[in-house]
């Protein structure tokens, strides 16, 4: 495949679930994506993540990515502010799907009125960190010794994104 190659974007349903539940078992695989260390069950993924941001990224009949927003409080002050998670397949990383699926994510969290976007990503991650800068997430600090990880203590880079349509007044 190459970058000309034709991303078809849609809404994740529960249908996709396998598909989804294998790209992140490959997040998984990199150590560098998630503290989880185990693919949760839809049930626990799905109360976990807002409904009307839930994106597939599908290239022919292949699966290649997803994206997805997660309430970071139930305060009501926080009602617009998610965080962020893209996956995207092995063999189809660094080939624009990340990028089709932030645009479009972006999009959509405007749409449902979300002003800041975040994430929490590995230090080592380099190509997520990349991708969120491309998109004006700005790194605003580090958790040092976050959490432990295989034995092993994590640090994490925290980066948002104000939107410029969404609470700028």
């Amino acid at each position: 495949m190459n970058t000309t190659t034709s991303i078809d974007l849609r809404a994740m349903t529960q249908e996709d679930w396998p598909e989804v539940a294998r790209i992140y078992a490959e997040g998984l695989e990199t150590g560098n994506a998630t503290f989880q260390q185990t693919v949760p069950t839809w049930e626990e993924w799905n109360s976990g993540h807002i409904q009307s941001c839930r994106l597939i990224a599908s290239v022919g009949k292949t699966v290649a990515g997803w994206a997805a927003l997660s309430s970071v409080s139930s305060r009501p002050v926080y009602a617009g502010v998610a965080e962020v998670s893209v996956y995207i397949r092995k063999n189809f990383r660094g080939r624009g799907v990340g990028n089709r699926l932030m645009q479009n994510l972006i999009e959509a969290s405007e749409k449902a009125g979300f002003w800041t976007l975040q994430s929490s990503i590995f230090r080592e991650n380099e190509a997520s960190i990349k991708l969120h800068e491309k998109y004006d997430f700005r790194t605003v600090g580090y958790r040092e010794k976050v959490g432990k990880m295989n034995g092993i203590w994590r640090d994490t880079v925290i980066m948002e994104r104000r939107s410029k349509v969404i609470g700028v007044d």
